[in-house]
């Protein structure tokens, strides 16, 4: 984690966005107190993976008789 002063940070703002690597942080100080912290967004988001809820659902008996209900909509 770098850190840097206001008066860097507004001289070079361009150069330390275009530098931080995902997830790296720049912290911003005035008078030797951090002000704000500069961080890199991530690149991508993680995508769900496919069978993470297997065995979750427990089907208890199958039956047609709840579908009766249903005998209208159904072609």
């Amino acid at each position: 984690m770098a850190t840097v002063t206001i008066q860097e940070a507004q001289a070079r703002l361009s150069d330390l966005i275009h530098q931080l690597s995902p997830g790296e942080e720049v912290v911003i100080t005035e008078n030797n107190q951090p002000v704000a912290k500069l961080v890199a967004s991530r690149a991508e988001k993680p995508r769900p993976l496919p069978g993470r809820c297997k065995g979750m659902l427990t089907i208890v008996a199958e039956d047609e008789e709840h579908l009766e209900d249903f005998k209208e909509y159904m072609p």
